[in-house]
């Protein structure tokens, strides 16, 4: 099994095949799932101050803030899916 890494904003790269679900941060339980990994320590916070647009939730209950778009993530994600590499 190869290791896929995606770009989810800043130079900050996840396992593409840890990956469970990328949604946007505005509902109310998803803010309640960030608060709750916050919590256990299992949040990471990789927007560098700028605000989030997409939470990351991977295998290993870690739930990862981006400030990249979600269908920008998930654009990346099947793109590398695919082998074409961006331009």
């Amino acid at each position: 099994m190869t290791i896929k890494l995606i770009n989810i904003g800043f130079g900050n790269i996840v396992s593409a095949n840890r990956i469970i679900s990328i949604v946007s941060p505005e509902s109310a339980p998803i803010k309640r799932i960030m608060q709750e990994a916050r919590d256990r320590n299992m949040l990471i916070d990789a927007t560098y101050g700028r605000r989030t647009r997409a939470v990351i939730v991977t295998d290993s209950d870690h739930v990862i803030l981006s400030a990249v778009q979600p269908e920008t993530v998930a654009q990346r994600l099947h793109t590398k899916e695919d082998g074409v590499e961006d331009a």
